[in-house]
């Protein structure tokens, strides 16, 4: 039988410093960004975003372009859609956004170099959090942040989040 401690040095031991190995997806033509927070346990033994089942941004995108995804990597760029997260590496307790502290934050200037980003999207509290702490006083970039598609927010419905994502349709138009 396993228990669970809640003491001080157990949730250090369970609280890991993980570095972000998921390469950015775009390419000159992108024009929205996409940032979440931290890639999920599921999704860095995957080696892609939002590969937990349960998670339904891949679900959302099929739904604002009425089309079923084969290739997630292709069809981000043929939609001129950009993905990566806040944070570089971090420690971080599983795959819980709330427990993120010591926050190395990736280069966003690289993409907004190389690409036409129009607009930035992120993620969740966490993420819009983590942005505006740590990329906004450097980019001064204004972002719109949108609900998270994590299994943990499931107050939304697919169609409520669809109907929030729309947004990002407006910027790819541009």
């Amino acid at each position: 039988m396993f228990y669970l401690s809640t003491c001080d040095y157990c949730v250090k031991i369970l609280s890991m410093r993980e570095v972000h190995k998921l390469k950015p997806i775009y390419d000159k033509n992108s024009k929205a960004l996409i940032l979440g927070s931290f890639p999920s346990v599921v999704s860095r033994e995957k080696n892609m975003y939002y590969s937990h089942p349960k998670n339904r941004f891949w679900m959302v995108l099929e739904n604002l372009f009425n089309e079923s995804i084969i290739n997630k990597e292709e069809f981000l760029l043929k939609h001129n859609i950009a993905l990566w997260d806040v944070c570089a590496s971090c420690e971080i307790e599983a795959s819980k956004d709330e427990s993120i502290k010591n926050v190395k934050v990736n280069d966003i200037g690289k993409i907004l170099k190389e690409a036409n980003i129009k607009k930035i999207f992120v993620l969740g509290n966490k993420a819009y959090s983590l942005y505006q702490k740590y990329i906004y006083p450097k980019l001064k970039i204004d972002v719109i942040k949108l609900s998270s598609t994590s299994p943990a927010n499931a107050r939304k419905s697919l169609e409520d989040l669809t109907d929030e994502y729309e947004i990002i349709l407006k910027y790819l138009n541009m």
